[in-house]
């Protein structure tokens, strides 16, 4: 083991989370090495161009030239891609269609599904587009956008099934329980006797990029079954959002109030 690569990237890492510049003494102490030691590292790292000194003498800070690396690996990060094996398995624990979708304004479009086995299926296809009230991965979406976004929402729903949220006021108060259990539910809403549960995956900011659901035909789908499925449908996203680069799965909260949207 190279112990002086080691101790470069530890002292590296450290003023990377740091959210002020550090000095040779902090650095040392919180790493538990010499000062000469964190010096000669940090002049090194200085000539290299990943640190830089402080406004204030002495200390140390990263430059933007970690964020220039990491930003074409973050580009390569293709949600779909990734999200195959988490999706492959949880069809194979459920023996239903899985989606993967984001969300368009207001609506979501499919990326990404894997058929069911069984002879009776929802339909939906990749690329296609539903109303993101009315479907399970949808509403999850929305239930993290900010204020901005569901204001655009309208005051009433076209209802395509008897069971159709009414309007942006029920939908609201649905988001809230999103929120609470962690999925979204789909009752019927947008396809007359099919349902569906639906969980966001994250990216390494903790904020929402797409939804990966499960939905079937209600004989099947009920509503002990549903919850169940809406755990492993948790469990598929958490593992989605580790491989984006999440360590905490817990969405950010969007900003104001949304009670008044």
């Amino acid at each position: 083991m190279d112990t002086t690569l080691l101790k470069g990237l530890n002292v590296l890492e450290l003023l990377a989370q740091s959210e002020q510049p550090k000095g040779v003494s902090d650095i040392a102490r919180a790493l538990n090495l010499t000062k000469s030691n964190v010096h000669r590292t940090l002049q090194t790292l200085v000539s290299a161009g990943y640190v830089h000194q402080g406004l204030r003498q002495g200390t140390y800070a990263c430059t933007l030239k970690l964020f220039e690396l990491a930003s074409p690996l973050v580009a390569r990060l293709d949600v779909r891609q990734l999200a195959e094996p988490a999706m492959q398995a949880l069809a194979a624990k459920t023996q239903e269609s899985i989606h993967l979708a984001v969300l368009d304004r207001l609506e979501v479009i499919y990326l990404h599904k894997i058929e069911s086995i069984q002879p009776v299926r929802a339909y939906s296809s990749v690329g296609g587009r539903a109303p993101a009230y009315a479907v399970a991965t949808g509403k999850a979406m929305l239930a993290w956008q900010d204020e901005s976004t569901l204001a655009l929402l309208p005051e009433t729903f076209e209802r395509t099934t008897s069971r159709t949220l009414a309007g942006r006021k029920a939908l609201l108060t649905e988001t809230q329980q999103v929120r609470e259990l962690g999925y979204a539910i789909n009752r019927g809403e947008w396809r007359e006797g099919v349902c569906g549960a639906a969980a966001v995956i994250l990216d390494a900011q903790r904020q929402v990029i797409a939804a990966v659901g499960v939905s079937g035909p209600a004989e099947r789908l009920r509503p002990a079954t549903l919850r169940k499925h809406a755990e492993r449908v948790v469990e598929a996203a958490r593992e989605v959002s580790r491989a984006m680069g999440c360590t905490r799965y817990e969405p950010l909260p969007a900003a104001g109030d949304r009670a008044a949207a």
